[in-house]
């Protein structure tokens, strides 16, 4: 059965097909956020402490950390965010960043074993990616597009996917460390974006035997209620062989999918987690009507 371990000084989480889905946090990422992104830039990290502990609260197994803000000294931000995460939270980290030198200050000041984001099937990219992720032993997403682009043909995101596997098999990286981003396409511009991914994601688990992983909210880019979208294609993407998604762990309805996934696809034992979560919803509910009665029969009297 296919493994990947990741932990961080003091937690270890296991990405596989016989274990609870991973939902790796997004939120610390200053692509389109601009005010994050001048805080990140002049050193204020509170936005980032904030937005560690609300996802880890709700629920990430994991947390994405990226640092790319054009014209800034982005190893030295990584690092920072790195080393600020580390502190609050006890997950393990994914190290998001296109830039090899980033790379390589966050993997650097890193304690346990992190996942790398990401290597793509470009020959440059890598040579220059899997070398640093052999020399810190860490595991690595693999992105399927290479120097001819991002296809629209899911057999060539496949191949793609396969050469990087293979690449890094050279590299002496085991195939259980490779976690492959088949490239989720929005369905409200391509009506069968939801039916390739998912043939896909059946020949990654079948066929090359890796984990998978991908930017859960492209697929309801553009679309109108977009939770429910995203819910519903991350519930069924895990039952037919994705094992994380890249996603906002705040968002009540995508990780309530995730839950009941998990129970579906016999991942939560004897509903241990989704019994847990639902009787502590329950319990804050019931207090909530409560105080909204006390407050009412106060009023009355009034």
């Amino acid at each position: 059965m296919t493994e990947t371990i990741v932990s961080s000084q003091s937690k270890e989480f296991i990405i596989g097909f016989g274990h609870p889905f991973c939902i790796i946090g997004e939120r610390i990422n200053p692509t389109g956020r601009k005010r994050l992104a001048e805080e990140m830039r002049e050193g204020n990290y509170a936005t980032v402490e904030a937005d560690a502990i609300a996802q880890v609260e709700a629920g990430a197994n994991m947390l994405d950390v990226n640092a790319g803000i054009p014209l800034a000294d982005e190893p030295r931000i990584l690092a920072e965010c790195i080393q600020l995460v580390q502190s609050l939270t006890d997950v393990p980290i994914s190290i998001d960043s296109s830039i090899i030198e980033a790379l390589e200050a966050g993997l650097a000041v890193y304690k346990g074993r992190p996942l790398v984001n990401s290597v793509t099937g470009e020959d440059e990219v890598m040579e220059r990616v899997l070398p640093l992720v052999k020399k810190y032993d860490a595991a690595v997403v693999a992105i399927s597009n290479d120097e001819t682009g991002i296809s629209e043909d899911p057999n060539v995101r496949f191949d793609v996917a396969k050469k990087i596997v293979e690449r890094a098999e050279d590299h002496g990286i085991k195939r259980n460390d490779v976690i492959v981003d088949p490239l989720v396409m929005p369905v409200g511009a391509m009506s069968t974006a939801g039916k390739q991914v998912f043939a896909l994601l059946r020949r990654l688990r079948d066929e090359l035997k890796v984990n998978s992983t991908c930017g859960a909210s492209n697929i309801s880019f553009g679309l109108p209620n977009r939770h429910v979208m995203n819910a519903s294609f991350l519930a069924m993407a895990s039952c037919v062989g994705m094992t994380s998604a890249i996603m906002n762990p705040i968002h009540q309805q995508e990780r309530e999918a995730i839950l009941a996934a998990n129970v579906l696809n016999g991942n939560d034992p004897n509903c241990k987690q989704w019994l847990a979560k639902n009787r502590a919803a329950q319990g804050e509910g019931e207090a909530s009507g409560r105080t909204r009665e006390r407050r009412r029969a106060r009023a009355r009297r009034e």
